[in-house]
């Protein structure tokens, strides 16, 4: 509930944006969003990598930050998505919860263990689903993307190919949409305080190094500090080279929000020694590693999808994306969608 509220006052705050607490703000989320799209490899769909889609993607990346405010129920269902408060032994808000390599299949049973546990899911959060929920939304849609360009390089019936293009092209907006909620979490998902239960300062927990508390630590950090010390160079200077080999979405989601929770403790003493103040440039270095392992992290979820949905089966009924790319079976039926 505190960081619920924390939220909350954060879309009060429009006269201050350079202090909201919504991940990253606005600079971070653009500059993973535009560095992920420009590291992209060249296999990928060539409209993916138009300077348009590129600076439209940095754009989207921002937009669950803009749900907020709606009204309940959307607000309380979707801001907990942000987030994950995991303890320092890496389990969900405290002992009682299950460690994070243990999640559930579904949310729905994410949900129930926490209750049943004395736990409350807008407390724990629930950001490993909604990253791996939006990996697999995109998968459909390049399976869809895939299916309607080779439909309409094929087809000789003009007005059905007047269809398939413009399917396409519809499909190219929600594609570069979806990719800007994958990108917005996978964002939330590098920042340290939104993997962890000292997301506001070190809060009511033992204190042996006498960490702050200032309730201001998180917006500062990700807000005005990183507008003016976050760099497009050198975030992709930083970043690793692409991973993708075995790539298991929710193993994949654990290991990186589990690597994320390892530089909290890291950012406390930095904060302690002042390395967040403009003269010293560990901070400006903290903030660029950690724009850099959310923008690589974010260009390999798009082309692991990317490459995975080339083995789908997509419509009703249902065909096969290799068998329509190889021009054996025609998806007209399956595509239309008439009953």
């Amino acid at each position: 509930m505190k960081r619920l509220a924390i939220a909350a006052l954060a879309v009060l705050a429009v006269a201050a944006p350079a202090v909201t607490v919504t991940a990253w703000g606005n600079t971070g989320h653009r500059l993973i969003g535009v560095a992920a799209m420009r590291a992209l490899p060249s296999d990928l769909p060539a409209f993916l990598l138009t300077p348009g889609a590129i600076a439209d993607v940095g754009e989207l990346a921002r937009e669950p930050d803009r749900w907020k405010g709606a009204g309940q129920p959307h607000d309380r269902e979707r801001d907990t998505a942000h987030f994950v408060d995991l303890d320092d032994e890496g389990r969900v808000y405290d002992q009682r919860g299950m460690a994070i390599t243990e999640l559930p299949r579904l949310k729905s049973e994410y949900d129930a263990a926490l209750t049943q546990a004395g736990l409350k899911v807008d407390d724990a959060g629930y950001l490993p689903y909604a990253m791996m929920d939006a990996w697999q939304q995109l998968g459909r849609d390049f399976a869809y993307w895939r299916v309607l360009t080779a439909a309409e390089k094929r087809e000789t019936n003009l007005e059905r190919q007047a269809w398939y293009k413009a399917d396409r092209v519809r499909r190219e907006a929600l594609i570069l949409r979806d990719i800007g909620v994958l990108g917005h979490y996978v964002g939330d998902g590098s920042q340290p305080h939104h993997t962890s239960i000292h997301f506001n300062g070190w809060g009511d927990f033992p204190n042996p190094e006498g960490f702050t508390n200032s309730r201001q630590t998180h917006g500062q950090f990700e807000g005005a500090f990183t507008s003016r010390v976050a760099r497009l160079d050198t975030v992709e200077a930083a970043m690793a080279p692409l991973n993708i080999d075995g790539f298991d979405v929710k193993a994949r989601t654990v290991s990186y929000l589990t690597t994320t929770l390892g530089t909290v403790i890291p950012f406390y003493r930095l904060e302690k020694q002042g390395g967040f103040r403009d003269v010293d440039p560990r901070g400006a270095a903290f903030v660029n590693e950690r724009l850099a392992a959310g923008a690589a992290e974010l260009r390999d979820f798009i082309t692991a999808s990317w490459r995975a949905s080339a083995t789908a089966s997509i419509g009703w009924p249902a065909v096969k994306v290799a068998e329509v790319e190889a021009g054996t079976v025609d998806p007209w039926k399956s595509m239309i969608g008439d009953d």
